[in-house]
């Protein structure tokens, strides 16, 4: 269990649990809209973290795992945003298609996404874990194919990979006619003298901006221990520690 200062999130049964750079994204991304999606919502933390940010929004929280979904359609009826937030359990390949039976317009003035993004690495006996780590099932062609079919013209799109993931996917998102293309970036790093591990990216559907200068956040100070002033800033409204 993890408790933030206006929702809980049960994690007994799915396979991510929360970690800070999650919790990273959910804070840095700008959640702004009337429609949200959540690619992947696991416990549906990055949902209600939007939800919290933004009282006016209907956000939709995807999730392939029937266990991991009926965790977080639990975490989203226990909070205080249950109105706001739908979980569906689907794979978000078919996602409203099967309930429209066609393609949609693009509905969503943001999509959050903490994707899988391990290929050939060694697997878990556990098929929960392999589902939300690998790429089988969300492969990074199927997941541009889903958010250029749903993301507005005007809208962002934020991503959470590794940085060698998170290059490759800003390379394939740059392709094709519908391009997407990085405005913002953030490098994470879990103390200063530590390399960065996680790149979090926000798409949009327009050039890059000449002067894009990634920003970059470490979350301890050099003893490991110690949260650093700029990440206690950013999840005050929602770690009960700060």
């Amino acid at each position: 269990m993890f408790r933030f200062k206006q929702f809980t999130i049960q994690q007994d049964r799915t396979a991510m649990k929360v970690c800070s750079d999650a919790c990273v994204l959910g804070a840095w991304a700008d959640v702004a809209g009337n429609r949200l999606l959540d690619i992947g919502t696991g416990t549906g933390l990055l949902a209600l973290m939007a939800a919290q940010r933004n009282p006016t929004a209907q956000i939709d929280a995807v999730e392939l795992d029937e266990v991991a979904a009926g965790q977080a359609l639990e975490n989203v009826g226990a909070s205080p945003f249950a109105s706001q937030v739908r979980v569906w359990n689907t794979p978000i390949q078919t996602y409203l298609n099967a309930e429209a039976g066609n393609v949609p317009e693009p509905v969503y003035d943001c999509i959050l996404t903490n994707p899988p993004f391990y290929t050939n690495s060694l697997r878990s006996p556990d098929k929960a874990v392999n589902r939300a780590l690998h790429t089988d099932d969300l492969p990074f062609a199927d997941l541009l194919v889903v958010v250029r079919r749903l993301l507005r013209l005007s809208g962002t799109w934020w991503v959470l990979l590794p940085p060698p993931e998170s290059d490759r996917l800003c390379q394939l998102a740059a392709k094709g006619e519908q391009a997407l293309r990085p405005f913002r970036q953030l490098y994470l790093r879990h103390h200063a003298q530590k390399p960065i591990f996680r790149h979090l990216t926000a798409f949009r559907f327009a050039d890059a901006p000449s002067d894009l200068t990634p920003q970059q956040l470490a979350i301890h100070e050099l003893d490991g221990r110690t949260y650093t002033a700029e990440f206690q800033a950013l999840l005050q409204p929602y770690y009960l520690i700060f």
